[in-house]
């Protein structure tokens, strides 16, 4: 069995946990009282980097990466992520850290609050502002979500490393051909129940997108009501939310392995965000969105209320897929069967913001 490596970001720190055969260890916590918003872990390397987005109450918001799983960290003498005087803007916070694809081998992307995307070239030592995005023209316009202005989702061509895809909110769905000289809005058809004009160019509260493992111009849209698949990368998006219990959520992960597979973890409504019909039950994909399964044994049987934030749901790439996800009542579950079956890993931990996992080791 596949040695796998957990990492959970929660509202006072870090927790990580190692799958060696069949059993699970978790540490002690690591930045202690710091939120952590955002994890990567890069195994393009001969050695895995992780990178963690942490957010001081004292010290503010910064970027740490460790090279021995975690043993250690490193903070930059100087901040690795900051925004350049001319903009007039401060960090608020990382949500986002990304490695780009084998293509690009040192190349990491960081999403903000405010809404902005950096890149790096160091594999997340320094970072500098993609500018042209920074400066849209539709950037006075964009206008803060409930959890704020924040730039959550990256996602890489994974057969062109010029070609990028992000989303923002409540900006939408933005995508580059170019390497982030120019970008241009891609949500034809996701919808913006809450504006005036439902269908607008931008303006959309995406929630989180993602990948098709085996068809990469295959995305999943988690909407703010709505879940949407485009077979184009963006260019058009069709609802597949039918045979949900409800299509308001956060999360959304794709099979690691399996095409037209993807979970999403339905939440009752925008104005109760609790789990769908207050079930724990995950939700899978196997036909890309023309049907859905719960899957939910293990998971509790009894009245749920843990919410599962937009990057608390996570696959690893195992064969069969670990799929793993954490909520605000401080629960973690795991399957290590494509999501067939479920264990529960940790509880009463801090609210779990987000979690991310990857074969380390076999």
């Amino acid at each position: 069995m596949s040695d796998v490596l957990l990492t959970v970001g929660t509202r006072k720190g870090l927790f990580i946990g190692r799958r060696r055969g069949g059993t699970w260890e978790f540490g002690d916590p690591h930045f202690n009282a710091q939120a952590i918003y955002s994890i990567a872990i890069d195994t393009r390397g001969q050695v895995p980097r992780l990178l963690v987005g942490g957010d001081s109450a004292h010290w503010g918001p910064s970027v740490f990466h460790s090279d021995d799983l975690g043993a250690t960290w490193v903070e930059p003498k100087q901040p690795a992520v900051k925004f350049p005087q001319f903009t007039g803007a401060s960090l608020e916070r990382v949500w986002q850290l990304h490695p780009a694809g084998a293509e690009a081998p040192d190349v990491v992307y960081a999403g903000t609050e405010p809404a902005a995307l950096f890149r790096s070239e160091d594999r997340g030592e320094s970072f500098e502002l993609v500018r042209p995005l920074w400066e849209h023209p539709t950037r006075s316009k964009w206008v803060p979500g409930g959890g704020g202005e924040g730039l959550h989702t990256i996602l890489t061509d994974p057969r062109d490393a010029q070609a990028v895809t992000v989303a923002v909110s409540t900006a939408g769905v933005f995508r580059t051909k170019d390497g982030g000289a120019s970008w241009a809005p891609s949500n034809k058809g996701v919808s913006a129940v809450f504006l005036p004009d439902p269908n607008p160019e931008f303006g959309q509260c995406v929630h989180k997108v993602t990948r098709d493992a085996v068809d990469p111009d295959r995305l999943y849209l988690q909407n703010h009501w709505g879940v949407f698949r485009s077979d184009d990368s963006g260019d058009n998006w069709t609802d597949i939310g039918g045979g949900l219990p409800s299509d308001f959520g956060f999360a959304a992960a794709a099979h690691p392995h399996r095409a037209e597979t993807a979970y999403i973890f339905p939440i009752n409504a925008d104005a109760d965000r609790v789990p769908a019909e207050h079930r724990c039950r995950v939700f899978r994909t196997g036909d890309a969105g023309n049907s859905w399964e719960p899957l939910s044994a293990g998971l509790p049987e009894e009245t749920h209320y843990g919410t599962v934030l937009r990057d608390a749901l996570c696959t690893d790439d195992a064969d069969p897929a670990g799929v793993y996800f954490g909520n605000r009542n401080g629960e973690v579950y795991a399957s290590r069967d494509d999501g067939d079956s479920w264990e529960q890993l940790a509880s009463h931990l801090p609210d779990v913001l987000c979690v991310r996992a990857a074969v380390v080791g076999g």
